[in-house]
C-alpha cells in the first residue's frame, strides 16, 4: 500500500478469495484492504500510539441515528461517559479533501453534537472543534491528545 503522511505501523495481513485483508484491531476481524481502509487503520494507530486515545473508546463503522435516519461514521471516539466526542471520516489517498467534502461531512456532524471532527486521506489531516453556542467550526493546528479534549466530569 501507499506510504502515508503518518508514522509507520505494523499490521497483520492475509489473502482470502484473491483479496488482500488487513486485521482491524478494533472490530477484531479481517476486513478488505481498500485505500480508504488503509488510511483508517493507520489513523487509528496514530491516535492510539501518538495521541493516547484509548483503543477501547474508539469504534469503527459505527451507526448513529440522525433525524430518524441511520448514518454510518467511519470511526467514532467516545468520552469517559460513552458519549460521541469525535467523528473521523476517511478518504482514499487519491481523493482530495476539498471544502465540499468537508461541508458534506460536517453537515451531519453538527446534528450529532460531537465536539471534534477529524478528516484524513492519509496525506492530509484536518481536525476541527465545533462550538455549538457560536455555531462556528475552528480548524486546529494539530490533532490533540485525548486527555486534552475528553470530558471527565
Amino acid at each position: 500500500m501507499l506510504p502515508l503522511n503518518l508514522p509507520s505501523y505494523s499490521f497483520r495481513f492475509k489473502e482470502k478469495d484473491g483479496k488482500r485483508l488487513v486485521f482491524d484491531r478494533l472490530r477484531k476481524k479481517y476486513v478488505a484492504l481498500t485505500p480508504e481502509e488503509w488510511v483508517r487503520q493507520n489513523v487509528i494507530e496514530f491516535l492510539v500510539n501518538e495521541k493516547s486515545f484509548p483503543a477501547a473508546r474508539i469504534g469503527n463503522e459505527i451507526s448513529l441515528r440522525q433525524n430518524g435516519l441511520i448514518r454510518r461514521c467511519d470511526s467514532v471516539v467516545y468520552d469517559t461517559f460513552g458519549m460521541p466526542l469525535l467523528i473521523a471520516e476517511y478518504k482514499a489517498p487519491a481523493v482530495e479533501i476539498t471544502q465540499a467534502v468537508f461541508d458534506q461531512i460536517a453537515r451531519y456532524v453538527w446534528e450529532l453534537k460531537v465536539e471534534y471532527l477529524l478528516v484524513s486521506n492519509g496525506m492530509k489531516h484536518f481536525c476541527c472543534h465545533l462550538n455549538y453556542e457560536s455555531m462556528q467550526m475552528s480548524y486546529l493546528r494539530e490533532i490533540p491528545v485525548y486527555q486534552d479534549i475528553c470530558r471527565v466530569d
